[in-house]
């Protein structure tokens, strides 16, 4: 009989349960219980054994079903038990998804874990939407940050650099920034005109996707209602979709 459990903290990533790992998908088919987040797709669930228990520990903006601090009393308290505990993470469990957090907690009480990565959105939402992150000749580099802290407790984001230090940025949980990051963007030079993507509900049959500058990126958000999630890509290579589609447009006439 197991009298310590095993802990496996897995990326479900970005909302496509078919993104999900051959690796993921084998902890939750063994799964005793399982502790799932807002962002992850419920079809995945289906996947675990009919017994298994499951636990919403989902975060909404301003509004969390189960405190963190709960969370990993609830991952001790499993894993103390000898179960097989899934803690089931939207995109990737290290990036801003407090997975660091639940290891330290699980290594405190001498708890066997394992963190298995998922496809974070920056990555699936852009493919999803036909923007490369770095592109030969116009982006070298990309860095991701999240707007939740634009005016939150500990380390302010440095816009400041951020809007001259990378090609593309990527921000994450920042539609209610919005007129924030943009004020500070342009503030700290970065060019009114440079593209922005927003991409909300990435790689789900919900998908919508924009285009829009630094300079008129709040008016946009509002006249399409943007929603959470969403992800905001800012650098010339949120342009790339829109040249896909006219070389597209174009071999068509041609072929036709």
């Amino acid at each position: 009989m197991r009298t310590t459990g095993r802990v496996s903290i897995v990326g479900a990533g970005p909302g496509d349960p078919e993104f999900i790992t051959v690796k993921a998908l084998k902890r939750i088919q063994e799964a005793d219980v399982i502790l799932y987040d807002r962002l992850v797709n419920e079809e995945l669930l289906s996947y675990a054994p009919p017994e298994a228990i499951r636990i919403y520990c989902g975060k909404a903006p301003g509004e969390h079903a189960v405190p963190q601090e709960g969370i990993n009393k609830l991952l001790i308290r499993y894993g103390l038990q000898g179960k097989r505990v899934v803690r089931l993470k939207g995109g990737d469990p290290f990036v801003f998804g407090r997975g660091g957090e639940e290891v330290l907690a699980l290594a405190a009480y001498g708890i066997p874990h394992e963190v298995i990565p998922g496809i974070t959105s920056a990555i699936g939402s852009a493919a999803s939407a036909g923007i490369p992150l770095t592109h030969r000749g116009v982006a070298a580099s990309f860095a991701c940050v999240t707007g939740s802290r634009c005016h939150g407790d500990g380390t302010p984001v440095r816009w400041d650099l951020l809007a001259h230090s990378v090609d593309t940025l990527v921000i994450y949980m920042g539609v209610k920034q919005i007129p924030f990051i943009r004020e500070q963007l342009l503030l700290h030079g970065k060019p009114g005109a440079t593209p922005v993507a927003f991409i909300e509900q990435g790689t789900t049959h919900l998908q919508r996707s924009f285009l829009c500058t630094v300079e008129d990126m709040q008016e946009v958000a509002a006249q399409v209602k943007l929603g959470n999630p969403a992800l905001i890509v800012v650098g010339e290579v949120a342009h790339i979709p829109e040249q896909v589609a006219a070389l597209q447009s174009a071999a068509s006439m041609r072929i036709g």
